[in-house]
């Protein structure tokens, strides 16, 4: 049940946020709520893979792959809350390579720093939104 409602809550974040992105923000917000949304929804079908042998690799893909999409779009808006989301997801990416390399078994501080990770790019993400809205909403003010 705790399990579940943590679960829940969490992915209630991530399309709470992902809703914010769409409503508030711009062009890069939306793709970066985009990947966001795919990658949770990939993690989220690993983690129904019954061969726990392929999950680690399979998480390590997926993370490399979401921080080279944060990355490319790091350098093409240039924008310091996505340059911070890309430096918390390089620690996430480091986090998954140390417990794969070292043959560890997930445990407490793997599943701390995951969450603190990805809670900190959904931050990032909010902001980048907040900070393009007021951006329009002073534009269009003068």
């Amino acid at each position: 049940m705790h399990l579940d409602l943590l679960i829940l809550f969490g992915w209630s974040l991530i399309l709470g946020v992902s809703l914010l992105a769409w409503r508030l923000g711009g062009r890069v917000e939306r793709q970066v709520a985009l990947l966001v949304v795919v990658m949770s929804l990939a993690i989220t079908l690993i983690g129904l893979i019954p061969d726990k042998t392929i999950q680690k690799p399979s998480y390590f893909l997926v993370d490399g792959l979401f921080g080279a999409g944060l990355l490319v779009m790091a350098m093409r808006y240039t924008t310091a809350w996505l340059g911070v989301a890309v430096l918390l997801q390089a620690a996430q990416f480091s986090l998954h390579a140390y417990y794969l390399v070292a043959g560890k078994l997930y445990d407490t501080f793997y599943a701390m720093v995951n969450n603190l990770v990805s809670l900190g790019v959904l931050l990032c993400l909010a902001v980048g939104c907040l900070l393009a809205w007021r951006k329009r909403r002073r534009v269009a003010a003068k």
